[in-house]
């Protein structure tokens, strides 16, 4: 009688073991939570591209109204800012892209199309600290963008601020040889 509950034991499993597979598949299907940041990551990145795009398009219009029909408003002193501005959406959508699809990749499951690429496509993250270092690559980029989109508009008083900015730039150009020198690493 022993003999036949040890065959029936390793033939059906026990209720404890069902009830810890549930819990287990509950567990393991938990990941796509990660969709809830996905999804409106990849939104925003869209939302971005279409604002950076249509303020791109708004600048050639103006541009092209300017030089040929009448130039009555100087667009000079906005062009560059709107331009430098539009590059920094840019930016900041390519973060989420990137964030979006590591995540993605990270959680859910590798996405084929990118793993034919090279391996150092942005998109192809095999850790967190991978992802972090992209992100915070291009997050970097979109400070610099906006440091020179800043200085544009600065109209100097004194000498001094002159000395303030080229120490600004300067700093801005070690950090850039440090990133470059970790990358590298």
């Amino acid at each position: 009688m022993t003999q036949e509950r040890e065959q029936e034991s390793k033939i059906a499993p026990s209720r404890q073991e069902r009830w810890e597979g549930r819990v287990e598949r509950w567990l393991w299907n938990s990941r796509f939570l990660v969709m809830l940041a996905v999804i409106p990551s990849l939104l925003g990145a869209l939302v971005l591209f279409v604002i950076g795009t249509m303020d791109i398009l708004k600048l050639v219009i103006t541009a092209i109204s300017y030089y040929l029909v009448d130039g009555a408003v100087d667009i000079h002193d906005t062009l560059v800012p709107s331009i430098v501005m539009a590059v920094d959406i840019y930016l900041v959508a390519i973060v989420l892209l990137i964030f979006g699809l590591g995540v993605y990749r990270l959680f859910i499951s590798p996405i084929e199309q990118a793993e034919v690429h090279a391996s150092k496509h942005p998109f192809n993250v095999a850790s967190f600290d991978e992802l972090k270092d992209k992100i915070a690559r291009v997050v970097i980029l979109a400070v610099i963008i906006e440091f020179f989109r800043a200085v544009v508009d600065i109209r100097f008083q004194t000498p001094l601020e002159a000395i303030y900015l080229a120490l600004s730039v300067l700093a801005l150009a070690g950090a850039l040889y440090l990133m470059s020198l970790t990358h590298r690493g």
